[in-house]
């Protein structure tokens, strides 16, 4: 159970780094090339939000392919628990996204 967390905890991390660190990059560039960082930091987010949880994942059609064989074997534990690093790679690349939404906008959408 504790590597199940642990692998948890790094796939939400991984995504979540992933995309706060594109966009910062994204933004310092921006800077560099005399546009508006904000924008590009906006657009990113929103483009590289999926990329960051498929790498967190594992990059591959593997993690998909666990969940098909498992859940058709009636092993549900494996099935789940692969489920469950997709869940926690999706919110570790959502909130780097509405973090960096409230970093340039400066608020929550409503």
């Amino acid at each position: 159970m504790r590597e199940f967390a642990t692998n948890l905890a790094i796939d939400f991390l991984v995504a979540f780094g992933i995309v706060l660190g594109a966009c910062m990059l994204a933004g310092i560039g921006s800077v560099l090339t005399l546009q508006a960082p904000s924008y590009k930091m906006l657009d990113i987010a929103g483009r590289i939000k999926i990329w960051a949880m498929v790498a967190a994942v594992g990059g591959t059609i593997d993690p998909i392919r666990v969940i098909e064989t498992n859940f058709l074997e009636g092993h549900l534990s494996p099935a789940f628990k692969q489920i469950m690093y997709f869940v926690a790679a999706f919110a570790g690349a959502h909130i780097g996204t509405v973090l960096v939404k409230w970093i340039c906008e400066g608020g929550v959408e409503p």
